[in-house]
């Protein structure tokens, strides 16, 4: 019995070991990709717009399908599903590889963006499923780690391999690694999956969410080309608020729903969803344009000014695990709210950077940050998760990290427009290209520190303890016999 007991507890660590490996992997491929974007222009002479829609295709695909990903994995079974999504994100990268042009390289993306929005939500619902309560905040602070270490080496892998092996080895070394995932997940994951009498797909919400998020996120990547107040701009926004009226009309009404809407009156769901959105619209402009600056204005390469971010990482990684131990023992709140209020100290000292500030000027702003950060993101997921039930932590996952990804892609556009209007009424007043681009920095900058203590607010106001609202576990051996 004793051995029986060790075994399991053993089982539970490799499978976070496994869900982390293929974690770091589609993480990864966030940021590796930007560094070799001038390698692969030059090499496949492709234009500036195809270069976009490399990075915008992913991103996009990754967004869309991340919901039904997250049902997809409560239904048929996390294992089965993070296998699959595994498969197609390696077959999808040697293609991405072999890539000889623009076509066939933004294809090959979209199809990789599929295969991380199946791989994603089915890791936080295989944790969930897995740990119990009072570990799960170590177990997310953990998966916060390797996904924020991924994102910081990012660069600099990217930098390495283009420079010294070839733009198309950022993709071939997906392969292995993904076949390496996929026999660990076989191995060592035990399948689980919502165990309810009755399951069926619900085409209708996943169509009516697929065209909102598609249209949400697509205008937020192409708002900078069409303008903000175009009439296809205003169009497809339009058309993502009938998508989400569309959705919420047609899941109140379906028996069976694959997303159920009585989540949304629970507040400390609510509340982790919209930090989550806030969080990456306050922070991903700021690193996209933080990055410019280091390299447009402070003439860092493109693997220094990467490197310049790791003492943020490396507090996300080390500290984020220790946030989820207290969110286990404290719950989120408390945590968020100070998480979110550092984050926006963080971004009103990067607001002081001049065009000469040294990278011991922008240390302070990267260590605050960094511990704000990590207070963040794993109580933020472990609050969400805890408000839904274990059967259905596939389709919650889903929901919390599409609100991520749309929370991204709405910093990067809005940051961009505040920066480039600012920028083009200085340089209209006679200001330098230099100036110019600080000002609207600047300006982007005190936006985002605002958003951050707006999330603060939201975080204190509306997430409560773990134990409201949270259902307790089932135990896993049950549901992993049942799914047998």
């Amino acid at each position: 019995m004793r051995a029986r007991i060790l075994a399991e507890e053993n089982r539970k660590w490799w499978t976070l070991a496994s869900v982390a490996f293929a974690l770091f992997m589609i993480m990864l491929d966030n940021t590796v990709v930007n560094v070799a974007l001038p390698s692969i222009k030059k090499d496949l002479g492709i234009s500036l717009s195809s270069l976009e829609w490399v990075v915008s295709g992913y991103a996009l695909s990754f967004a869309v399908f991340m919901l039904t990903g997250g049902k997809l994995a409560d239904m048929f079974g996390r294992r089965r599903i993070f296998v699959i999504g595994l498969l197609i994100f390696a077959l999808s990268s040697l293609a991405c590889g072999l890539a000889t042009g623009a076509a066939f390289l933004i294809i090959a993306r979209v199809i990789q963006g599929v295969g991380a929005a199946l791989m994603l939500p089915a890791t936080l619902s295989i944790i969930t499923a897995t740990f119990p309560p009072k570990e799960r905040g170590t177990a997310l602070g953990i998966w916060a780690g390797v996904s924020a270490l991924a994102l910081a080496i990012g660069p600099l892998v990217g930098g390495l391999i283009s420079e010294h092996i070839g733009w198309n080895w950022i993709f071939y070394i997906n392969v292995p690694v993904g076949f390496i995932g996929i026999a660990a997940a076989l191995l060592v994951i035990r399948e689980s999956k919502d165990t309810s009498h009755e399951q069926r797909l619900d085409a209708p919400g996943l169509l009516t969410s697929g065209v909102a998020f598609f249209a949400f996120v697509f205008t937020l990547i192409e708002s900078s080309r069409f303008g903000w107040t175009s009439a296809t701009t205003l169009g497809l926004f339009a058309l993502g608020a009938l998508g989400i009226a569309a959705f919420v009309a047609v899941e109140s009404k379906q028996r069976l729903p694959m997303f159920d809407l009585a989540l949304f009156r629970n507040a400390t769901f609510v509340g982790a969803n919209v930090v989550a959105l806030l969080v990456t619209l306050a922070m991903f402009g700021v690193f996209f344009y933080i990055s410019l600056y280091m390299q447009d204005i402070r003439h860092y390469s493109a693997t220094r000014a990467g490197a310049t971010f790791l003492p943020m990482t490396l507090l996300i990684i080390f500290v984020a695990p220790i946030a989820g131990r207290f969110s286990d023992r404290l719950g989120s709140r408390g945590l968020m709210t100070a998480g979110m209020s550092l984050t926006g100290i963080s971004l009103l000292v990067f607001a002081q950077l001049e065009p000469h500030s040294s990278f011991w000027v922008m240390l302070p702003a990267l260590i605050v940050g960094g511990a704000g950060m990590a207070l963040v993101m794993t109580p933020m997921t472990a609050a969400a998760m805890s408000a839904v039930p274990v059967d259905k932590a596939g389709v919650g996952s889903g929901m919390l990290n599409t609100f991520r990804q749309v929370g991204g892609a709405l910093g990067i556009a809005v940051m961009g427009a505040i920066l480039s209007n600012r920028q083009a009424a200085e340089l209209h007043a006679g200001a330098t290209r230099v100036e110019a681009f600080m000002s609207g920095l600047h300006a982007a900058l005190y936006v985002g520190a605002g958003v951050a203590f707006g999330a603060a607010l939201v975080a204190a106001v509306m997430v409560r303890s773990h134990a409201i609202g949270q259902t307790a576990p089932r135990d896993i051996a049950v549901v992993a016999e049942e799914a047998a």
